[in-house]
């Protein structure tokens, strides 16, 4: 059942923690809303700011700036704080950064007593979900990470351009790192339900200048394409945690890409990863696991191994700081 009350707090207000923040306003999805910022001042202006815009809706929304402390009743913690981009760089090139803002803010949640569900925007978004699950101490299926369903609207926004149909009439998403080693399971991608291997066959005329190889490394690219020209990338991401927000306060049992605890499914357990999930207000409430091809599930696993060395060296990282203490 959904939320009767909820709360919510975002932590870190940059431009994707007050662009979800308007997310959550405007679609009124929450009954408090709490702002955190390592800079206190910018934490009031953002939450003032849209407590003004309330007075043009009838939205009845509580507002306001907060610390820590206020997270122990919330219902939902996202964390939207970033190490900065330096170009050039990969996402797993600011692991070590965003480890150490991590490594910080978590233990002061916890702290607070809070008992509710983790949504991890962060990047390395896939690492840093298997960090937050760790230090935390929370179930898994209550901490969620935003994972590849930025990458999955980007594939379905391409396919959609591309065939001159509405995004929502495409079924596709990608799976692994939200990173540069995702992949595109093209064998579970639909147009109108009917498969996209079928469409190319019969359309080889119409659809001749699509090479499915080169849409997976421009699907991955594309967001760094972005951050090189605006600075950051905030509307879609923004979206994304909203939707996985409403998700949970609404108990919508939606299926949507996340980054998620795998537990023998494709054989791997200990790592989160982008795979299809259903999202409940008690956190994740099942993976729905694709039947891959051969090619498809060792490209997939490629992905994952790839994570797990990640997770073992920040692990080993982190664990050698506590022992040096």
């Amino acid at each position: 059942m959904s939320l009767s009350q909820s709360k919510l707090a975002i932590i870190g207000m940059g431009n994707v923690g007050c662009a979800l923040a308007h997310h959550l306003t405007i679609g009124n999805l929450c009954d408090e809303l709490v702002l955190i910022d390592r800079l206190q001042q910018k934490a009031w202006a953002e939450a003032e700011d849209l407590k003004h815009s309330l007075g043009f809706s009838e939205n009845r929304m509580s507002i306001y700036a907060g610390d820590y402390s206020d997270c122990k009743d919330a219902d939902i913690v996202v964390l939207s704080v970033a190490a900065p981009y330096v170009d050039g760089n990969t996402r797993l090139d600011m692991l070590d950064k965003a480890t150490r803002i991590v490594q910080d803010i978590v233990p002061q949640v916890m702290q607070s007593g809070f008992a509710g569900i983790f949504i991890v925007i962060t990047n390395p978004v896939d690492a840093l979900t298997y960090l937050v699950h760790k230090l935390s101490g929370l179930p898994a299926h209550r901490v969620i990470g935003t994972g590849t369903s930025l990458d999955s609207a980007r594939l379905r926004h391409f396919l959609a351009d591309t065939m001159g149909v509405d995004p929502r009439s495409v079924e596709a998403m990608c799976l692994g790192e939200h990173g540069d080693s995702q992949m595109i399971p093209w064998s579970q991608v639909t147009v109108g339900a009917k498969k996209f291997s079928q469409i190319l066959h019969d359309n080889p005329e119409r659809l001749k200048g699509i090479d499915i190889h080169k849409v997976q490394q421009e699907i991955s690219q594309i967001a760094y394409q972005i951050v090189r020209s605006k600075g950051a990338t905030n509307f879609g991401i923004s979206a994304v945690a909203a939707r996985m927000v409403k998700a949970i306060v609404r108990d919508g049992n939606i299926v949507m890409p996340a980054s998620v605890m795998l537990n023998g499914e494709y054989g791997e357990s200990d790592v989160y990863a982008g795979v299809p999930a259903v999202i409940t207000c008690n956190g994740i409430k099942e993976l729905v696991t694709y039947h891959l091809d051969e090619h498809e599930l060792a490209e997939f696993k490629q992905s994952l191994a790839l994570l797990k060395r990640v997770n073992q060296q920040m692990m080993a990282s982190l664990n050698q700081e506590e022992a040096c203490q």
